[in-house]
C-alpha cells in the first residue's frame, strides 16, 4: 500500500509512534475536521497499543473476576429484595448510546473513505496502522476496544434487579472482550468493519434500553428493529471473516496480508455462534409471543 499516500497534503500525513504513517481523516476532509476537538487530531495510539501487547493477561482476568462477581453477586441478591436503580441504569445505558453515537460518526465516515478509495483486498490485507488505526479514527477504534470493559456493568443492573441472566448475555461480553483485545494487539486489518458495525448497533440499543428505563419507548418503535440489527451485523461479520480468509489463502506475489488465521478464525466462530444464538432469541421473542397472542385471540372468541 505505498501509494497511498500519494496526492495528500504533507500536513495531512502524520506519523505515529512505531514508524508507521498514516493520513489523518480530519485533516483531508476539512469540512468535517471542523467538528473535532483537538486531542483526537493526530492522535498517536502506540503507547497504548504496546502497554496492551505487553500485558496479554489482562483481558483473562478481567473475564475471571467478571464470573466471580456474576456467581458472588446472583448468591447474594438470591436472599434479597430487587434494587430499584432505574434512574442510575438510564443514566449508563444514555451514556453508553452517546458514546456509542460519537464513535460511529467519528469511524464510519473512515471505513467508507477506504472502501472507495482502496481495493477490498487492501481494505482487509493492508497495515491497520495505516489504514485506520493512527490519528483521530485510530483514537475511537482504541476507545472502542477499552469500552468493552466497563460495557461488562451492563451485568451488574441485570443481577442487582434479579432479571433472567440468559447464556446470550455474558457470553457475547466475554468472548467480544477477548477478542477485541487480540484483534487489537495483533492489529488484525478488518478490525474497522467490526469497529463501525458494533458503535452504530451500540448506538441504537444502548438508545432504546435508555428509554426503556425511563419508561418513554414510543409506540411507533418496534423492539424487534434492535435485534433485526444485531442478526444484521453478525451476518455481516460472517461474510467478511470469509472475506478476509479467502485473501489470506490466496495471497499475492510482492503484496503483504496482516491478516492472522487464528484471529480470523475465532472470528468466524465468534459472529457465526452469535448469529445463531441472536436467531434463536430473535423466534423466542417475537415469533413465539406472536403465536402465543394469536392463540389466546382464538380461544377467547372461542
Amino acid at each position: 500500500m505505498s501509494s497511498f499516500l500519494e496526492g495528500i497534503p504533507k500536513e495531512c500525513v502524520g506519523l505515529q509512534g512505531l514508524g508507521v504513517k498514516y493520513v489523518e481523516f480530519s485533516c483531508i476532509h476539512p469540512t468535517l475536521g471542523k467538528l473535532y476537538l483537538p486531542f483526537e487530531k493526530f492522535y498517536d495510539p502506540a503507547q497504548v497499543l504496546v502497554w496492551m501487547q505487553e500485558r496479554p493477561m489482562v483481558p483473562l482476568w478481567a473475564c475471571f473476576l467478571y464470573v466471580v462477581l456474576i456467581l458472588v453477586g446472583r448468591a447474594v441478591m438470591s436472599t434479597r429484595p430487587a434494587w430499584s436503580w432505574r434512574r442510575t441504569l438510564a443514566v449508563w445505558n444514555f451514556s453508553l448510546s452517546l458514546f456509542s453515537w460519537i464513535g460511529a460518526f467519528r469511524t464510519a465516515p473512515q471505513l467508507y473513505y477506504n472502501l472507495t478509495s482502496y481495493t477490498l483486498r487492501s481494505n482487509l490485507c493492508d497495515d491497520p496502522a495505516a489504514l485506520y488505526g493512527s490519528g483521530s479514527t485510530g483514537l475511537w477504534v482504541q476507545l472502542f476496544i477499552l469500552s468493552k470493559f466497563p460495557e461488562l456493568i451492563d451485568t451488574f443492573f441485570i443481577v442487582i434487579h434479579k432479571k433472567p441472566l440468559i447464556f446470550l448475555h455474558w457470553y457475547h461480553h466475554i468472548t467480544v472482550l477477548l477478542y477485541c483485545w487480540h484483534s487489537y494487539v495483533t492489529t488484525s486489518p478488518s478490525g474497522l468493519f467490526f469497529v463501525v458495525m458494533n458503535y452504530s448497533v451500540h448506538a441504537v440499543m444502548y438508545g432504546y434500553y435508555f428509554l426503556m428505563a425511563m419508561k418513554l419507548r414510543p409506540k411507533w418503535f418496534n423492539p424487534m428493529v434492535v435485534t433485526f440489527m444485531q442478526l444484521s451485523q453478525m451476518f455481516i461479520g460472517v461474510g467478511v471473516t470469509i472475506v478476509a480468509f479467502y485473501y489470506y489463502s490466496h495471497p499475492i506475489e510482492g503484496q503483504a496480508c496482516h491478516i492472522r488465521k487464528e484471529n480470523n478464525v475465532a472470528a468466524f466462530l465468534m459472529y457465526g455462534s452469535y448469529f445463531y444464538l441472536f436467531a434463536q432469541f430473535f423466534v423466542a421473542r417475537y415469533y413465539r409471543v406472536t403465536v402465543k397472542g394469536e392463540a389466546k385471540k382464538k380461544q377467547k372468541k372461542v
